[in-house]
């Protein structure tokens, strides 16, 4: 794999992103104008010169092939990206393959990519800055949570039909925890799952998150119509489904939501 900024020729690498996530760590250690290829969720401005390769499960590795990557960042956070990085592997491609889970993981792939494309100090200073302003909001959550009896609930919906939430190893769980609050779903296996509507209301939400992924117009009326009586609050997919340095935002939104919750009597 490249380790430096250069290829021999004294060129930058020619860097290849397949998920959103990988893009905005390169976008967090300005190296946008490297990027040759991009998956077409990524929406980070200034792709325009950037070939687009399909969404992310459905990357055209041929035209991935064709624009000549130095490195190609690809990722196991969505379910069946495992077959994007084998065939990428097939391909012949030199590719570095992130999955993170935690703040701390997601912060040692700024590092890693940094390293990778040559400005390990970038990398360091962006990877403490994310780890600094997460810590920041956790602790101003806590405190505003602090005359609840219990840690407040909350399912993150990446889905409707069927219902589908963040679960245990969903790097969800820590940011909520971060925050003073806790997954509803904490003790079902996985990153996500199906569940029932039976299920939703045994767990008992004090809030619900509309993050639906890969929806133009969310539509937090379909959850409150379910009747559980929790509180409802859109929170785009680009805040709370990409393990990077956008989760910032999806945490600030989860404490504002947090902290508008009326306290339970103890």
């Amino acid at each position: 794999m490249p380790s430096s900024e250069t290829v021999g020729r004294g060129e930058p690498l020619r860097l290849a992103s397949l998920v959103c996530s990988n893009t905005e760590i390169l976008d967090r250690l300005g190296l946008l104008e490297q990027v040759v290829a991009v998956d077409s969720h990524s929406d980070t401005p200034g792709l325009e010169r950037a070939v687009r390769l399909g969404p992310d499960q459905q990357i055209d590795v041929a035209a991935l092939a064709a624009a000549r990557p130095d490195l190609v960042l690809a990722s196991l956070s969505v379910p069946g990206l495992e077959r994007v990085v084998q065939q990428v592997r097939e391909a012949g491609l030199p590719v570095l393959v992130l999955d993170p889970i935690t703040p701390q993981d997601i912060a040692g792939d700024i590092r890693q990519v940094a390293q990778a494309a040559g400005c390990p100090e970038r990398g360091e200073e962006e990877a403490q800055r994310f780890l600094a302003e997460l810590a920041a909001l956790g602790q101003q959550s806590r405190q505003a949570l602090a005359a609840w009896p219990r840690p407040p609930r909350v399912m993150v919906e990446w889905w409707p039909r069927p219902i589908i939430a963040a679960t245990r190893d969903s790097w969800v769980t820590h940011l909520l925890a971060a925050l003073g609050a806790e997954n509803a779903f904490a003790q079902r296996p996985g990153r996500s799952s199906p569940l029932t509507l039976e299920e939703v209301w045994a767990a008992a939400p004090d809030l619900m998150t509309c993050s639906w992924c890969g929806v133009r117009k969310l539509r937090p009326e379909v959850m409150e119509a379910r009747g559980l009586g929790a509180a409802v609050v859109c929170i785009p997919e680009s805040g709370l489904g990409r393990p990077g340095p956008r989760l910032q935002e999806g945490m600030q939104a989860l404490a504002a939501a947090l902290v508008a919750l009326p306290v339970p009597p103890h």
